[in-house]
């Protein structure tokens, strides 16, 4: 089972480099080193629609099937979102964080945009694994995305995107060449890449058991339905974990981190 586990997220680090390629040389970057250390990835994000047929629910039914168990939730009341987060048994495989959008707290306008996107899209294909790597599943206008952009920063990005992982992120604690976070960020900042400073450059503090950084997200031309425009694509976040008292990391999610990691796609950025 490990293995399809790993070949899945292989094919899911593969289709987010395609339109993230500052993933892939700050990969390089951090794992920059003789002794053959890889990166280990801390987490993975989705991002999706409260409806039936592409809810968080399902999604997820992928991720059980292979021995994930669902973990924590959380909410975002000012983003109008619920997620809920899932892991391994398996600690060096990553856990999954999959956010939903409250379709129905927002304008009928958006509500009808968002429902034909989800409308075109085959069941046969939200029921195999590759799912979570299959993009966009829809025709979507630019001046669409444009009014789902004006409500919510989330369901543009989705409109334009679809599925495949919002970002990836780095475990600092099992690099090899930093012990902490501020240092990666350094590193990053000196290689010349921008940091999402929403909040701070660093996210939540040893406290609450979770820092957390990212950079902002790349820029990419998508194709329309009408035209083709360059949008935010996806980014790469970087997370220290504290241990508990028993010992063990902390393995969940901050919410008021991650509201503010979720705006490294801001296209005012």
């Amino acid at each position: 089972m490990s293995t399809q586990v790993k070949s899945l997220f292989e094919n899911i680090w593969e289709n987010y480099i395609q339109v993230t390629p500052s993933a892939k040389n700050i990969h390089q970057l951090l794992g920059a080193d003789n002794s053959g250390h890889d990166v280990i990835n801390d987490h993975v994000a989705y991002r999706t629609f409260n409806l039936e047929k592409v809810n968080i629910e399902k999604l997820a039914q992928h991720l059980l099937n292979l021995g994930y168990k669902e973990c924590g939730e959380y909410h975002f009341e000012a983003k109008k979102l619920y997620a809920k987060h899932f892991e391994h048994a398996d600690t060096n495989l990553p856990k999954v964080f999959i956010s939903e959008l409250l379709v129905e707290e927002f304008s009928a306008q958006a509500q009808q945009i968002i429902r034909k996107l989800v409308a075109q899209i085959d069941e046969q294909v939200i029921a195999e694994p590759s799912f979570l790597y299959a993009g966009k599943q829809w025709q979507v206008s630019f001046e669409d995305y444009q009014t789902l952009l004006a409500e919510s920063e989330y369901a543009a990005w989705l409109a334009a995107w679809g599925y495949r992982a919002n970002h990836f992120t780095v475990s600092v604690n099992h690099l090899v060449n930093f012990e902490h976070l501020e240092d990666v960020n350094t590193a990053l900042k000196d290689a010349g890449f921008s940091l999402n400073t929403t909040g701070g450059e660093i996210k939540g503090d040893q406290s609450v058991k979770l820092e957390q950084s990212s950079t902002m997200a790349d820029k990419v031309t998508v194709e329309f339905s009408d035209t083709a425009a360059e949008i935010p694509s996806c980014f790469y976040e970087f997370a220290k974990r504290y241990p508990l008292a028993n010992g063990e990391l902390y393995s969940g999610f901050v919410a008021a981190s991650a509201d503010k990691i979720f705006e490294s796609t801001n296209v005012a950025a």
